[in-house]
């Protein structure tokens, strides 16, 4: 095995690939669609319905979920601030039964600067904490330029000083901390240069809209996104946990569902991938994915809808579930 082939050096603090963070949500939400949903096969008023024990909103919400009478779940809305990749919002951005804004790159390259302030401290340069002249923007891309050197001269004698600029890089760009040393450094060595070419075009005085053209898609934005319970139990939870997901949608998804369960519960304990998904909608009573992952609920369905048979259904979750940390 080569220094290169190593798993990264013990200490290193990248950012977290995904950040994700539940702004706003409807705080009676699981009362909200158990009146719902009770209406529908009653004449009372929703203000009778309202009024029920909270053994009965869990009924009903099960039975819900059961049954795959998805309306009620739409009154219950959840807005989430995430980071994370192009690559990755592309992905999120396919979920159509939900509303986006997006951090824009024509008007500010905040993670890019970030990264680049944390280079000059660390060499020692003194940098403008707001670049507003073509020499601020010169500085930046000759500061960049410095590190992919140093990045591409790598060697056991320049480990911390690698490890510095490698923790740099993960404020503006994504980086999978599972990739090996290796990986890590070619990818970082691209980012550099790429990013030393985007503040080289801004010095030369091209606009934003058109220097971000060579930015890659690794590079971190801001999105703001509401979902209904109803999108997020039935398409997106189900698709992006999925060990098939790609990695970081995956890991966004997982830490979507924490949140969702660390406040109701009644609503989101059943959420899962396809597989969890597609089998509660087939049994008596529904299982949590927590009793799925740990064997105490067993898949009954002959296939997942990722062609998986039953038998290989327990591994794959379990797989999902270990590569995202839950």
């Amino acid at each position: 095995m080569t220094l290169l082939d190593t798993p990264l050096v013990s200490g290193l603090e990248l950012s977290p690939p995904v950040l994700v963070r539940l702004i706003s949500y409807t705080r009676d939400a699981p009362r909200l669609v158990a009146a719902a949903a009770r209406i529908t096969v009653s004449k009372k008023p929703v203000e009778k319905a309202w009024d029920m024990p909270s053994s009965e909103i869990e009924k009903w919400i099960r039975e819900l979920i059961r049954r795959g009478h998805g309306s009620p779940l739409e009154h219950a809305v959840y807005t989430f601030e995430v980071v994370c990749s192009r690559v990755c919002s592309h992905q999120l951005v396919r979920h159509r039964i939900a509303s986006y804004t997006q951090q824009s790159m024509r008007y500010t390259e905040g993670f890019l600067r970030q990264m680049v302030i944390e280079l000059c401290q660390f060499s020692d340069v003194e940098c403008p904490e707001k670049p507003r002249r073509r020499d601020d923007y010169a500085l930046y891309s000759s500061i960049l330029r410095w590190a992919a050197g140093l990045v591409d001269r790598h060697d056991e004698r320049n480990g911390v000083e690698t490890a510095k600029i490698l923790e740099a890089v993960s404020r503006a760009f994504v980086l999978n901390p599972k990739w090996n040393f290796g990986t890590m450094l070619s990818h970082a060595r691209i980012h550099l240069q790429a990013a030393a070419e985007y503040y080289k075009m801004l010095a030369e005085g091209l606009p934003r809209e058109d220097a971000r053209f060579v930015l890659p898609q690794a590079v971190r934005t801001r999105v703001v996104f509401t979902m209904n319970a109803r999108e997020l139990l039935e398409s997106f939870l189900p698709l992006r946990m999925c060990s098939h997901a790609q990695w970081e949608i995956r890991l966004l998804a997982w830490r979507v569902r924490e949140e969702l369960v660390r406040i109701h519960p009644e609503i989101f304990r059943y959420a899962g991938p396809r597989c969890v998904f597609q089998e509660n909608r087939v049994r008596q009573e529904p299982c949590r994915l927590e009793d799925y992952v740990l064997g105490q609920c067993g898949f009954t369905i002959e296939r997942c809808p990722e062609l998986v048979p039953r038998q290989g259904i327990a591994n794959c979750l379990g797989l999902a579930a270990q590569s995202s940390r839950w």
